[in-house]
């Protein structure tokens, strides 16, 4: 691997710091007397080439150590360069390997003591100096190398929870598009088909058309704009939020776009409705009138809101199958109902789809205070879109 200037500024610091423990300890490490002044020069030699091969302790840090530890049984100043060989191996080889180097260097520790050495003599300190400093720079590797796992564990997660994140802001991004496009574009659609389809009606309706083309265009752009400018600051973050109140509204316009809705609203306490139950609630409505619009535009549709703070909040659509079959001038992804499933789940409720007989029901069902922690609803949606109406 090539080195980097960081590399190459802990390997010389590694280099000088070798080089300068050996001629500091120098006289402590030799303790014989008798050796000549020819032996003396060939063991700091020898000293000298163990501290240049620290240079190779990144390529072959395992191999360098044993051939130091052999070679520091032989020699005085070879110590230095050991350490810092025993200190890789401890910081980047596996557990395994570690321990039988550990081994290989601690070991004559054992055989040391037990042959019963002098304790008074000076080859005896130097010894035991000698092997606990082994011991030490071992505990010191292994102590920076679970240092290293941790930050790199840390790192991991953090990476991981950054990608969820992003992952999440694209679900929400998705779902709150959809929601809130999807039924305007499908107002404008419904109209652009109108005239059409029937170029000779008479002045007023085509400028009755015209205008919710126009007005269901500008509002789906300002929808988007909102919705793109929350969700670069923060969920929600100060852009109105639909509520249960809303639900009114949301049905005059499907009525002015020529649709059949009978609202029934049967909640007790609506004003005291949660926002996210009511946010829901609105979502759901909206979805459904979205759904009857492209698959049964000619069909009458019923919403039924009901329930209360003890009993919770039910929500039904329902309409008859269209007789003209569907309106395949309005596309869809299939995406909506498997989007308001994520949507119930996370208020702790539930949503069903079911085609019962000649109609169609969409049936969720919100608890009254959703919990911090929703569990999974008991009877998921079907992500079988077909059978839509």
């Amino acid at each position: 691997m090539r080195r980097t200037i960081r590399d190459w500024t802990a390997d010389i610091s590694l280099f000088l710091g070798a080089a300068a423990f050996s001629v500091l300890t120098s006289d402590a490490a030799v303790t014989d007397g008798n050796m000549s002044e020819t032996a003396r020069i060939v063991d700091q030699s020898a000293a000298a080439l163990g501290c240049a091969a620290l240079f190779l302790r990144r390529r072959w840090p395992v191999q360098l150590a044993v051939v130091l530890l052999v070679s520091g049984k032989l020699g005085h100043f070879m110590t230095g360069p050991t350490l810092v060989a025993l200190f890789t191996v401890a910081t980047r080889r596996p557990l395994r390997v570690t321990a039988w180097v550990a081994a290989l260097g601690l070991a004559p520790a054992l055989v040391y003591v037990a042959s019963g050495p002098d304790p008074e003599a000076p080859a005896t300190e130097s010894a035991l100096t000698y092997f606990a400093l082994l011991a030490a720079t071992l505990g010191w590797g292994l102590y920076v190398r679970s240092r290293r796992e941790l930050v790199a564990t840390w790192r991991e997660r953090t990476e991981q929870a950054a990608d969820q994140a992003r992952a999440q802001a694209r679900e929400d991004i998705a779902r709150e598009m959809h929601d809130v496009l999807a039924h305007r574009l499908s107002l404008l659609s419904v109209h652009a088909g109108a005239l059409e389809f029937n170029p000779g009606a008479p002045r007023p309706e085509i400028q009755r058309a015209a205008g919710v083309i126009r007005d269901s265009a500008h509002q789906a752009l300002e929808d988007m704009r909102e919705i793109l400018g929350v969700l670069r600051e923060c969920e929600d973050g100060g852009r109105p939020q639909p509520v249960l109140a809303d639900l009114e509204r949301l049905a005059d316009e499907s009525r002015a776009a020529g649709a059949r809705i009978t609202l029934h609203q049967q909640v007790t306490q609506p004003a005291a409705a949660p926002g996210l139950v009511g946010r829901t609630a609105y979502r759901i409505v909206q979805e459904g009138l979205t759904n009857a619009r492209k698959h049964a535009p000619d069909a009458e549709v019923t919403v039924t809101v009901s329930g209360g703070p003890r009993e919770g909040l039910t929500v039904m659509v329902r309409n008859p199958l269209s007789a003209t079959g569907s309106n395949e001038g309005i596309p869809g992804a299939g995406q909506g109902l498997i989007g308001l499933a994520e949507r119930a789940k996370l208020a702790g409720g539930r949503l069903e789809h079911t085609r019962a007989g000649a109609g169609f029901r969409l049936t969720g069902w919100l608890p009254w205070t959703p919990p911090r922690d929703p569990e999974p609803p008991a009877a998921p949606a079907r992500r079988d879109t077909k059978t839509l109406a």
